[in-house]
């Protein structure tokens, strides 16, 4: 066959062709005399991949499964609302951690549990402030996947900015109502995956509810010698169905949600089936003893009884989990902190806001067909960034410069001024009686509310409009947990401390019956008072501050007796000087959250009370009002005491913790009946013991 030939097959098949027609008589096609078309050589298929070696039974491997949660954007160890460093938290502190546990083990795993994108001012600037562009991730992702995670899941708190903005922070693809799903944006590098939360739209989950991750670990043989063997670790995400209250102007018509525990027995044996060797269950919930119900916040307790779970990762509570301290938190049936296992399931929850770093070691071992989990070799920890008291690990100093620029315009913005204050406004005492940060809040509540409905709501004008606020910040995270405003300027920064949350004014319309059951459930803050004791009695139970709802307003009055059972402790409820009417209805200006998820409180407040759903944000309400008022005083905005402490004298002292040096507050808020027990309280968290005298 000469030149020629060869080349007129050439044109008439691709060159892969011509190589398979040619080969058994060329050389190579286009090859010969030294003249004619030249064609390159021919090359062979890549020879097939060699099969992996098989494992040979009895072979282990050690891995180390990481979690972060609740981390609420706290990329910095920064307090944006005092404008200065506090090293007790931030991601950049747990990213030494986390440092450190790659270093400690061979193979390691990292997952998130939610809560991670709302709880800052640099969080609500990305958000509200100054959009984050679809080119850029959100600053916390980006150091998240700078560090490397293999997955995570969604917390209440994603939802909290609306679904438009969830689809772009997750980089695009919810198919949902109202929602570019084609989206595409910057996002985290790693899957999301929720099993409980399903689009009305396409009738499939919000985001994938599960995944496998296949990694190579280092492992031993049985002959000691090291091999790299494939692992398939399933991930399943599960969040509160809560959201649906929560966010309900977000998410109402859009999701439905259902309970944890039957979206595991669905999904699980999925897993399973599809070749997962070993199944962790990210859980943005924690443990409740309470009965089992789908919409359950915190179902941790049910979830682990699900079979094929191997790991149960917990959040949401801002717990710690395994807790191996004298006064454990969680000590509910199943739950044993010496062991780190929840109904025998390994389970940890490590804080919140970037404090600790969750642990779950595993052995595992392979029987010639599956790994299974050696549980005599499990460790669980929730180590904590804390070395000392008052000494934190060292920041990575990998996570500060990529975020400089976003993190420096978060704090040009919040020193936007706002007013000015010739009081200091804070929640160091708020629990007993100061209204200093919370008559202000209560004030641009109502003045919103009345002003919406003589405008709008004529129908209600004739009613008294009220306002309830809580100390959202009130020492649950340690002695710095506190509302915090000094006397001078205020900022958009100072606004954001008096409320921490990105909630929306709401107005229900209750009755007086309504009102004093409203206050019933908020006196729950406080513990039973035995006044015969003699040994110290703590006044604050674990009832959330931020559940502590008060009037701060000269008319409403009304005392709260802590020497009564929970239910029975609201006494001389008065309106206006007189007993408060049962049936006269009332307007109270509150928010979202409480409006539409407060039936714990009373029943009405399921949603069926709101009369008014507002747009606008309770801190933006709050800037504005401060703005409109420019000069805040003690007298006029910061003295109104609503409720007092019914009298009773006690044979031994009534306690409470609250920040250290702070006694100067409850004598500046004018409550004598304050006084200081123990500069340090031994928690290593920045609190001190005071006395409350209850008689005075």
């Amino acid at each position: 066959m000469n030149n020629a030939v060869a080349a007129s097959l050439a044109r008439l098949a691709p060159m892969s062709t011509c190589a398979a027609v040619l080969a058994a008589v060329l050389t190579a096609c286009g090859g010969g005399n030294g003249g004619g078309t030249t064609f390159p050589p021919i090359v062979p298929p890549p020879a097939p991949a060699p099969a992996p070696a098989p494992v040979a039974a009895g072979t282990r491997t050690t891995v180390a499964l990481l979690e972060t949660t609740d981390l609420h954007f706290n990329v910095r160890s920064y307090d944006y609302f005092k404008l200065a460093e506090d090293k007790s938290y931030g991601y950049e502190r747990t990213a030494t951690l986390i440092n450190a546990a790659r270093k400690e083990f061979a193979n390691t795993m990292l997952f998130d549990n939610g809560d991670t994108i709302q709880g800052t001012a640099l969080a609500d600037y990305e958000a509200l402030v100054s959009r984050i562009p679809c080119s850029q991730p959100l600053s916390m992702y980006k150091v998240m996947n700078a560090t490397g995670y293999d997955a995570g899941t969604l917390g209440n708190h994603e939802f909290n900015y609306g679904l438009d903005f969830l689809n772009q922070v997750l980089g695009g693809g919810l198919d949902v109502e109202g929602v570019d799903g084609n989206k595409k944006c910057a996002g985290p590098s790693f899957p999301m995956v929720v099993a409980n939360v399903h689009s009305l739209k396409s009738g499939k989950p919000l985001v994938a509810p599960y995944t496998i991750v296949t990694k190579q670990f280092t492992a031993t043989a049985p002959d000691g010698k090291s091999v790299t063997v494939p692992v398939k670790v399933g991930v399943i995400g599960f969040t509160t169905p809560g959201i649906m209250n929560w966010d309900k102007r977000f998410l109402e018509g859009k999701l439905r949600t259902e309970g944890a525990v039957e979206a595991a027995k669905r999904y699980v044996p999925e897993l399973r089936e599809k070749g997962a060797d070993i199944v962790v269950a990210l859980q943005h919930g924690g443990l409740d003893a309470s009965p089992y119900s789908p919409t359950m916040e915190s179902p941790g307790l049910y979830l682990s009884k699900v079979p094929g779970i191997d790991v149960l990762m917990m959040g949401h509570q801002h717990g710690l989990f395994p807790d191996r301290g004298a006064k454990p938190g969680y000590t509910q049936p199943g739950v044993d902190n010496a062991a780190g296992t929840v109904n025998g399931v390994p389970a940890v929850m490590p804080s919140s806001w970037g404090k600790a770093l969750g642990l779950v070691k595993l052995e595992l071992v392979w029987d010639g067909k599956a790994w299974g989990v050696d549980k005599s070799k499990t460790l669980v920890e929730a180590r904590s960034t804390q070395i000392g008291k008052g000494v934190y690990v060292d920041a990575d100093p990998s996570v500060a410069p990529m975020v400089d620029t976003q993190h420096q315009a978060a704090i040009d913005y919040v020193k936007t001024p706002i007013g000015s204050t010739d009081f200091r406004m804070n929640t160091f005492f708020a629990d007993v009686g100061d209204p200093g940060a919370i008559q202000i809040v209560n004030q641009a509540q109502a003045d919103y509310v009345k002003t919406y409905i003589q405008a709008s709501l004529p129908q209600y004008a004739g009613l008294p409009v009220l306002s309830v606020s809580a100390p959202f910040k009130s020492g649950f995270e340690g002695g710095r947990d506190y509302t915090d405003v000094a006397v001078g300027n205020l900022a958009i920064f100072s606004a954001a401390d008096l409320y921490l949350y990105p909630n929306t004014v709401y107005a229900v319309k209750v009755t007086g019956a309504e009102i004093k059951g409203w206050l019933e459930a908020a006196a729950k803050r406080f513990n039973k008072i035995d006044p015969a004791l003699t040994t110290d009695q703590p006044l604050i139970s674990t009832f959330p501050g931020y559940n502590f709802d008060m009037f701060t307003t000269p008319d409403m009055q009304y005392e709260i007796d802590v020497t009564q059972a929970v239910g029975s402790r609201i006494r001389n409820l008065m309106y206006l000087g007189a007993p408060i009417d049962p049936a006269k209805e009332f307007v109270i200006a509150t928010n979202n959250y409480r409006a539409t998820s407060g039936a714990s409180f009373i029943p009405a407040l399921d949603g069926r009370a709101t009369i008014y759903a507002s747009p606008d944000a309770n801190r933006d309400v709050l800037i504005a009002y401060i703005k409109a008022k420019k000069t805040i005083t003690r007298a006029a905005d910061g003295a109104a005491r609503s409720w007092r402490f019914t009298k009773v004298t006690t044979a031994g002292n009534v306690t409470i913790t609250s920040g250290q040096g702070q006694l100067s507050a409850a004598t500046d808020a004018g409550l004598t009946n304050i006084s200081l027990l123990t500069a340090d309280d031994g928690s290593g968290k920045g609190r001190s013991v005071y006395k409350v005298d209850l008689s005075k």
